[in-house]
């Protein structure tokens, strides 16, 4: 944002400093800002040095390439499945495929819906 301000406008800013503040606490005031900016710039260098460590630990603790799980009841193999079906042999026509009915509910089971009409709140 500093190299947006030309001359004329930092003249205009160190008289306006020099007016409000004086001669005599002009120093003090740029010598704690001068302060404040470098703990702020050594502040900074460390939160960023201590994210790069972390990240770097991070990377190291996580493995590189895991191995993929295969799991045991799968064959690798696959069966040999045979390209054409042999001239000789008609195709079956596959059955229709139908849903079980549903069993009957019984009539002994209670019915949980709520009853209809008023409901009384407790007093």
């Amino acid at each position: 944002m500093i190299g947006s301000l030309g001359m004329p406008e930092l003249l205009f800013i160190l008289v306006l400093a020099l007016l409000i503040f004086g001669p005599r606490k002009l120093p003090d005031i740029g010598r704690t800002m001068g302060k404040a900016m470098g703990e702020f710039r050594r502040a900074t260098r460390d939160l960023k040095r201590t994210l790069d460590t972390e990240i770097s630990a991070e990377e190291a603790s996580r493995p590189a390439d895991p191995a993929p799980v295969v799991p045991a009841a799968v064959d690798p193999a696959p069966a040999a499945v045979p390209d054409t079906v042999p001239a000789t042999q008609p195709s079956a026509p596959t059955p229709p495929t139908t849903q079980a009915p549903a069993p009957p509910e019984s009539p002994s089971a209670p019915d949980l819906t709520p009853a209809e009409g008023p409901s009384r709140e407790p007093e």
